[in-house]
């Protein structure tokens, strides 16, 4: 048997511009199908970092042959992507098993499946024992057997039970870095620590406790918040660092958390006396940071040096609808704090909310300058599958583009009651360059004694972010 990931050629998201990040996903797919049958043949295939074209790809199957073909997804903008990547392995090979999963594909089971002949299998939420299952399945009728899936059989399309999730994550292998190992150095993210820094994905913990209306993560999940012990993930923290030469981490817990178990994370990883050229970034919220305050100095010590807030907007009522369970107070208060520890604030803002007019996006505008964080990218409310926006859109007739590669948070994809889609990009635009366009803020930017934000200020003019924005228009 020989299993075949792949990572597919995909375009960057041009707001972040330049970088290369590992395809963690199914290298951890990898590494636990390798634990769990060391007899089957496993190769990974990172087209973007071995810089393999639609044509390379075609020929890397042919000249390989795997039994079963399982493709990357990571986001609703790369649907399209991943159907391409698995019809070019039926083109090869009709007999190929094609497979693939995550969120979008989990949300959109029924649909995916009657719009797109070229996935064979789509596996349902969390991935690792289904995968496993499946590479040990010899016969399409083995397949109604498999928790976690949905399939087609006899021209009908089956949805298998769901799978219980795994009580341990403790017990999952490392992340199989040793798939790539030959691409390893390659990954970096230009924006954030520049092209020489190597940087890999740490998962210390799954889902999150909130139950936020525009994330896809909480109910691919089942709702439930699974955390690593402290040490296994300083563990990881370590295995990159001295196997594959990492450098910067980006833990990519969908809720950090903080509290008393990052104060013992921070503790782990300075007990192993990790050097100073290691730096770490977490997604946090507002409210945790602020009720966390303490936590903050010996977080910096360990090398956390990039912190992502939620910030999202300045309207109580609008938090509200999002069920984010925040205050405008929080983000302020949580932007300060990071700064007074020498940690990066990095703030994401949302417009496009039902109740949004040009004048509330203008008091956001207006939050986000006085606000002053470090760092600011705004998006576009989106209506990802899986997410109570998506619902509610649907129902009520508000989504007016299904082109599932615009859904990317850069796109207008939906009107408000008194904004079309067009003034509402017009508005994404207008806050970036009200924020990045201030001459007084490019210049403390260029200036600062924070390297990060040297360099941040730095690639955003460099790239013309805002002129691509405006093209958007």
């Amino acid at each position: 048997m020989r299993v075949l990931f792949i990572e597919p050629p995909k375009d960057e998201w041009f707001v972040m511009g330049e970088y290369l990040p590992p395809p963690f996903g199914i290298i951890q797919l990898a590494a636990f199908l390798e634990k769990h049958n060391p007899t089957i043949e496993i190769e990974v295939l990172d087209c973007n970092a071995e810089q393999i074209d639609w044509i390379g790809l075609e020929r890397h199957v042919q000249t390989t042959s795997p039994d079963i073909v399982a493709s990357s997804s990571l986001a609703t903008c790369n649907t399209y992507t991943v159907v391409r990547t698995l019809e070019t392995a039926k083109k090869v090979n009709p007999k190929i098993l094609t497979i693939t999963g995550g969120q979008h594909f989990t949300a959109t089971a029924e649909e995916s499946l009657r719009m797109y002949p070229e996935i064979d299998v789509i596996v349902r939420g969390e991935g690792e024992e289904t995968l496993t299952e499946l590479a040990n399945t010899t016969s399409t009728s083995g397949l109604s057997k498999v928790d976690g899936i949905s399939y087609r059989n006899r021209g009908r399309i089956i949805h298998n039970p769901s799978r219980r999730l795994i009580e341990n994550l403790d017990e999952l292998p490392y992340p199989g870095y040793h798939f790539v190992k030959n691409v390893v150095g390659k990954y970096h993210f230009a924006a954030m620590v520049g092209k020489k820094k190597p940087y890999a994905i740490i998962e210390g913990s799954r889902g999150c406790p909130y139950e936020c209306t525009f994330c896809t993560q909480w109910r691919h999940w089942q709702c439930k918040w699974r955390l690593k012990t402290a040490k296994r993930v300083a563990d990881e923290f370590q295995f990159v660092y001295d196997n594959f030469g990492s450098r910067f981490i980006w833990l990519t817990d969908d809720n950090f958390g903080v509290g008393p178990r990052a104060i013992d994370l921070a503790d782990e990883i300075v007990k192993r006396k990790v050097p100073d050229d290691l730096t770490w970034f977490v997604q946090s919220r507002c409210d945790d940071i602020v009720n966390n305050r303490k936590a903050l100095p010996r977080l910096r010590k360990s090398g956390l040096t990039w912190v992502l807030l939620g910030v999202e907007n300045d309207e109580p009522s609008t938090l509200q609808n999002f069920k984010k369970g925040i205050t405008p107070q929080n983000s302020r208060e949580a932007v300060r704090l990071l700064k007074e520890n020498d940690i990066f604030a990095h703030a994401m803002f949302i417009i496009g909310e039902r109740k949004d007019t040009h004048k509330s996006i203008a008091r956001l505008r207006a939050f986000a300058n006085s606000l002053d964080p470090d760092f600011a990218i705004f998006s576009v409310l989106t209506p990802f599958p899986g997410t109570q926006v998506y619902d509610e859109a649907k129902k009520n007739g508000w989504i007016k583009d299904f082109n599932w590669a615009h859904y990317d948070m850069v796109h207008a994809i939906m009107p408000t009651e008194t904004l079309s889609t067009r003034e509402v990009q017009e508005e994404l635009y207008k806050c970036y360059r009200s924020f990045y366009g201030s001459w007084s803020r490019r210049f403390r930017g260029f200036l600062s004694a924070n390297e990060l934000k040297r360099r941040i200020f730095l690639y955003m003019a460099r790239r013309g972010i805002i002129a691509q924005l405006k093209n958007l228009v």
